[in-house]
């Protein structure tokens, strides 16, 4: 029987035309669809630019010990620290990354290690870099984080310098409902957006995942998504609450897009819903119109809410 030589079965890495000419086939059959690992240090996307007027951006990320920003604490920090165009929105480049660890001085749950997949002997003895951060939160004029509702509470417990520095949001501040997207988790959108993925759950690399989705374009309305998203962190808006407002026109409130909250979280109890600031006498209007019957609105309590505040302990 013939000897096979070993070299018949050894498969020789693509190279990237390679690479490409097989991506291209796979999705002109209509049947792939190819998911490329998100590589920021050969994006194509950053010009890699100076910008003359520029501001300096963080992508933030943490993992914590819990859910409970009085109780838990950080274990890891992410940040990606970008240029950008605040005029265009256009981000030109990265000019700092930082990643570290933090010893809750308590074991992990087993959630926790199985989520993250870090372990109490990579954080045992570990600290934040306290002068890096604070050096990063130095320059910043925006943080961005993928539900800033949750990571800014923490942030801000350990590093009381990010109460003072504009937040935005992009779990909450894209409507990814009108681009038609049905998850908000980072993976699905990085996927929807631009056919990326990415290693999730360890804070840098969720960081980088962040940063990734900015540079991409929405599916449905083709806008840039920093761009959406810098106009909307922006924003002054304001938290309307019907406060005792009539039982039967809640399916009214639900319609309009209002949520109920029962005064357990903060802020009023009953249904209320946030629109931009110069919207609030419309949507007062309506409330008059169509759901207090006396057209009387002085029980409605009303919250505006700035970039400063925004997604902090402060806001409610």
């Amino acid at each position: 029987m013939k000897k096979r030589d070993k070299r018949d079965y050894r498969q020789e890495p693509l190279n990237p035309l390679e690479a490409e000419i097989a991506i291209s086939a796979l999705h002109s059959t209509g049947e792939f669809m190819v998911l490329r690992r998100l590589n920021l240090e050969r994006d194509s996307r950053f010009t890699g630019k100076a910008i003359k007027g520029g501001s300096i951006g963080l992508c933030l990320d943490t993992e914590t010990t819990g859910l409970d920003h009085g109780r838990d604490r950080i274990i890891e920090l992410g940040i990606v620290a970008f240029e950008y165009d605040p005029s265009s929105g256009e981000i030109s480049r990265i000019i700092d990354r930082y990643n570290g660890f933090e010893d809750p001085g308590r074991p992990l749950s087993g959630e926790v290690k199985e989520i993250t997949g870090i372990s109490d002997e990579m954080l045992a003895g570990k600290r934040l870099d306290d002068q890096k951060v604070l050096q990063l939160a130095g320059q910043a004029s925006l943080v961005i984080a993928h539900n800033a509702a949750f990571d800014r509470k923490f942030v801000e417990a350990r590093f009381p310098v990010f109460a003072h520095i504009p937040w935005g949001c992009s779990v909450s501040q894209i409507d990814w409902q009108a681009e038609r997207i049905s998850s908000r988790s980072l993976e699905y959108l990085l996927y929807k957006c631009g056919g990326y993925c990415i290693n999730a759950h360890r804070a840098l690399d969720d960081a980088e995942g962040l940063l990734g989705l900015l540079l991409c374009r929405l599916p449905v309305s083709d806008r840039p998504v920093f761009g959406e998203l810098l106009n909307n962190a922006r924003a002054v808006t304001s938290r309307i609450c019907a406060v005792n407002a009539p039982f039967d026109r809640k399916d009214l409130l639900k319609q309009r897009g209002y949520r109920w909250n029962d005064g357990g979280r903060g802020g009023c109890k009953g249904w209320w819903v946030t629109v931009p600031s110069e919207l609030e006498p419309e949507e007062l209007a309506y409330l008059a119109r169509d759901i207090y019957p006396s057209g009387n609105t002085s029980s409605v309590d009303i919250e505006r809410i700035d970039p400063l505040a925004r997604f902090s302990v402060r806001e409610g």
